[in-house]
């Protein structure tokens, strides 16, 4: 199963992006299919709370239209909202561990083990470092062939 990580999400949602029409064309292509993908909660959350931020973008996306985007992207039958599992402490604590993880970090690592725990074979991202977690393949859906 794919993940949608946040920075795909926002490529999508801001038009100003140089990644735009790639990205809504990713989103568009997962939503449309009949294989199940994911985005995990906490990307949710980040997505809203930076392109609603109004020292990240001037202007910020409006709260209607994060939502609307958010609404857009869970509409598709396809999708599963990522939350924790009885199962995510325990796999976040090895990943913190094991990662040697500190500081902010420990927002990647939760999304790192909602999607393993969630059976990700594929994490969607441009964040490089997510190759923290050796055990989550990352593939950027963004770069040229």
């Amino acid at each position: 199963m794919i993940a949608v990580d946040t920075n795909i999400l926002i490529y999508a949602h801001r038009g100003e992006s140089d990644f735009n029409v790639e990205a809504i064309q990713i989103i568009a292509n997962l939503a449309n299919a009949s294989t199940q993908w994911i985005v995990p909660l906490h990307c949710l959350v980040e997505f809203f709370a930076i392109v609603t931020h109004p020292k990240v973008y001037r202007p910020p996306s409006s709260i209607d239209d994060a939502l609307e985007f958010l609404d857009d992207v869970i509409a598709s039958p396809s999708v599963i909202i990522g939350g924790d599992a009885a199962t995510t402490w325990s796999r976040l604590r090895l990943l913190l561990v094991d990662g040697a993880i500190s500081g902010p970090q420990a927002y990647d690592a939760r999304i790192a083990a909602v999607c393993l725990d969630h059976g990700v074979t594929e994490l969607w991202s441009v964040d490089r470092g997510f190759s923290r977690f050796p055990h989550l393949k990352v593939v950027n859906p963004l770069a040229k062939s």
